[in-house]
């Protein structure tokens, strides 16, 4: 792994856009949307993109929306969720069917995030 694996991340706020970016873009190629209509748009530009990261609650289309859409088309990839909210039943369920990795909670911890990147 290193700076040629692609990650991208789904978020509606630029901030924690440009945070994550900032913090795992030394170890990764970050790409970023800010919704889950342009995140499918640049997962159908870019098939080599390893991880996904979506925020959860976003206006359009949610998290778990986006990414059970993308994995009709992507489902060689690996998706999480990273919130500002605690975990749900959805989240729970999203776990449990394995749509999901894993659920991290914001302010996260990127140095856990980075080790479940693999």
């Amino acid at each position: 792994m290193g700076k040629e694996t692609k990650l991208l991340y789904v978020d509606d706020e630029e901030i924690n856009l440009l945070i994550l970016a900032k913090r795992l873009g030394k170890k990764f190629k970050v790409l970023t949307a800010d919704s889950g209509k342009k995140g499918l748009e640049i997962l159908h530009n870019n098939s080599d993109i390893e991880f996904i990261i979506s925020d959860l609650k976003m206006p359009g289309m949610s998290g778990l929306e986006f990414i059970s859409e993308a994995k009709k088309h992507f489902n060689n990839k690996k998706y999480f969720i990273l919130t500002g909210y605690n975990s749900n039943e959805d989240v729970q369920k999203a776990l449990d069917s394995g749509l999901i990795e894993q659920c991290w909670v914001k302010p996260a911890d990127f140095n856990e995030v980075e080790k479940s990147l693999h």
